[in-house]
């Protein structure tokens, strides 16, 4: 309790869409555990939610969990207007919510393609278009997109998560640009793979085959990819950057 009572000087109030599990929950926990305020936005996974808010709780740290489809604009305004009208202020958005889906691309639906979109791409603008309104009225803030390693390189079989991916970096260093003279940072991590439950689709063998491409010879774990954020959240002078960590597989 000693580093949180700490850390409680520098308090933000902070975002994470898709906080429920994986990479996302990672995230909500340790700016927990650092004293930040951290709400956290579930779409269906409710008992995730809960469970990371128990956890929490068994710690004497709190969550405020959030119900919203971050994908449809109205549901992701309101997520924002939740943590203004309850704490006046958003001071850090981590825009993590997402899909993933493994396709050829001659079998791409209209409705995977628009589904991909929605909930990789539009539910970061959606909920940027709202927090911004607020962070640059106080001068100052801090967005977070959580991109890909297809991002950068582009994925077989997922070109509509690679797409959205891409369009998130192209979106986080144009945001970044705009928004510098109101003092906000924008920057975008994009993780290689990462032990979640989004590489369920892999077979042991084809973990393993994996790890002996990439130089550190093993899959990331989501607490990197938080300790990253925190970084973020500590620095002041780092914006358009995207931020690879993916075990030097891609450089």
């Amino acid at each position: 309790m000693v580093e949180n009572q700490e850390k409680n000087i520098a308090n933000k109030i902070i975002v994470v869409t898709g906080g429920s599990r994986g990479i996302g929950a990672s995230i909500v926990k340790y700016l927990a555990r650092k004293g930040h305020t951290v709400i956290l936005d579930y779409n269906k996974s409710e008992s995730c939610a809960k469970n990371v808010e128990n956890e929490l709780k068994k710690e004497e740290l709190t969550v405020d969990i959030f119900k919203a489809d971050v994908s449809k604009k109205v549901e992701a305004e309101t997520l924002i207007q939740y943590a203004l009208d309850k704490y006046g202020k958003v001071d850090v958005l981590i825009n993590n919510a997402g899909i993933s889906q493994t396709k050829l691309f001659t079998d791409i639906t209209d409705e995977d393609w628009y589904n991909m979109i929605n909930n990789n791409l539009n539910s970061a603008f959606y909920c940027t278009r709202e927090a911004v309104k607020n962070m640059i009225r106080n001068k100052q803030g801090l967005i977070i997109n959580i991109s890909s390693i297809w991002g950068l390189t582009g994925g077989s079989m997922e070109v509509h998560y690679s797409t959205a991916k891409a369009g998130l970096i192209g979106f986080t260093k144009a945001l970044a640009k705009e928004l510098g003279p109101s003092n906000i940072r924008v920057n975008a991590i994009a993780p290689g793979i990462i032990d979640t439950d989004m590489n369920k689709e892999y077979t042991t063998e084809e973990i393993e085959n994996l790890e002996k491409e990439i130089p550190l010879e093993r899959i990331g774990k989501t607490e990197s990819i938080a300790k990253c954020v925190n970084w973020l959240i500590d620095d002041d002078y780092t914006t358009g950057e995207i931020i690879s960590i993916n075990g030097g597989w891609y450089m």
